[in-house]
């Protein structure tokens, strides 16, 4: 058991403030990533989206990157640039943008759409 739960195999030294396949984290290792991140944004109410009270509400959170990877929220958003989203598109794509380049990424061939492209 590492993080207090069962399945969190990553960051030996974090206390996650909820279990990261909990319906707050991967429901179970039915979400990853950018899905779990995107729970945490309501579409209606939280933009324009500023990251730094973005990343201070939800920073410890725990994001699963994949069946064996689990990072904080804010490992991630110290990678993201801009810092106010107009939109939930403009943060998704730095977002995104963000984890394929900081291997972040789960899948094979992330790399091929982070060369010379632009969020």
């Amino acid at each position: 058991m590492r993080n207090g739960f069962e399945s969190a195999c990553q960051h030996s030294g974090m206390d996650w403030p909820h279990d990261p396949d909990g319906e707050e984290g991967s429901e179970g290792g039915r979400k990853y990533g950018q899905a779990v991140i995107a729970k945490k944004v309501d579409e209606d109410e939280d933009f324009p989206l500023n990251k730094a009270a973005f990343v201070e509400e939800y920073g410890d959170h725990p994001i699963r990157l994949d069946s064996e990877r689990i990072v904080s929220l804010s490992d991630i958003f110290e990678h993201v640039e801009g810092e106010e989203f107009d939109d939930f598109v403009e943060l998704h794509k730095a977002v995104g943008k963000a984890m394929r380049e900081n291997d972040f990424w789960f899948y094979e061939g992330a790399a091929q759409f982070v060369t010379g492209k632009k969020a």
